[in-house]
């Protein structure tokens, strides 16, 4: 059996599900009887038949609504892999250090095409990075407590899910020096990232390597797996740009949050609507079980 999760946190109501039904049966899906996790906000339609067609039969339908297509006997994940920048946080945290050396539009242009997958990443990195030779040190750190802001939902998300038993692992495409702090506000168990190179206080405009990208992340999310005994089926990524798809691919659930085009094609499931408070709702958690 199957389940297909319509989710508007606040405002899914009985005319939406019954929407979503009659598309379902249109497509050639049989359905059964709709079943509330939150009384409208998110509720499963079980149904049996092909996958494809009930997710063509109501992905991207129904505006406002975010709806999660999946096997119904491994909708639990165990293992959440994560990406930071535009998923964990509202910003690209390279963006906003760029700022502080007066070459932010730069910058953004090429995190934009990287993002989308136009770029190759490592390469795209180093030559933002190279952008910030000379900046000072501490920059870095009144770069975070200015302009990094939590994701909504992102508290909720992980904490919930370590109390359930889940082990939860940050992985970024951008620096130790803002994801580790960002790792430890969330509550996540750990976190991967890149170095940047830092001589006399200052930027030297280089970053450790290997650098710690697309492959990087499928691999660490792999290894915790493997390690902790984590089935992929298991396994929920979440990311919005074109290094997270690897790991999106290879999970149990790959979701695109908020996502570029290449990213949302690429997912099992995308999130547009909602915060990341839906991940939860997928997962068949009612609000009253959240910590918040």
């Amino acid at each position: 059996m199957f389940i297909a999760t319509l989710i508007a946190a606040d405002r899914l109501g009985r005319g939406d599900i019954s929407a979503a039904s009659d598309a379902l049966r249109a497509a050639g899906v049989a359905t059964s009887a709709p079943l509330w996790i939150e009384e409208g906000s998110a509720c499963d339609l079980p149904f049996s038949g092909e996958v494809g067609a009930a997710r063509a039969a109501l992905e991207r339908r129904f505006d406002g609504i975010d709806i999660v297509v999946q096997a119904i006997a491994s909708r639990t994940r165990k293992l959440l892999a994560a990406d930071m920048d535009s998923t964990m946080i509202t910003v690209e945290c390279i963006d906003e250090l760029a700022d502080f050396a007066g070459v932010k539009a730069e910058v953004a242009a090429v995190t934009e095409q990287a993002m989308r997958g136009e770029l190759d990443f490592e390469a795209a990195l180093d030559a933002r990075v190279r952008l910030l030779r000379g900046l000072d040190e501490a920059a870095i750190d009144r770069c975070r407590e200015e302009r990094v802001t939590l994701m909504p939902g992102a508290r909720t998300l992980v904490r919930t899910m370590r109390a359930r038993g889940a082990f939860c692992l940050l992985v970024s495409g951008g620096f130790t020096r803002f994801a580790e702090p960002v790792a430890e506000a969330i509550g996540f168990d750990s976190v991967a990232a890149n170095r940047l190179d830092i001589d006399g206080g200052k930027l030297t405009g280089t970053v450790g390597k290997p650098v710690f990208g697309a492959q990087g992340k499928l691999e660490a999310m792999l290894e915790a797996a493997a390690r902790l005994g984590i089935d992929r089926n298991e396994i929920l990524a979440v990311g919005d740009g074109a290094n997270d798809i690897p790991m999106l691919e290879a999970a149990g659930l790959g979701v695109a949050y908020h996502a570029k085009p290449a990213v949302a094609a690429a997912a099992d499931a995308r999130i547009a609507a909602n915060d990341l408070t839906a991940l939860l709702y997928l997962q068949g958690i009612p609000r009253a079980a959240w910590v918040e």
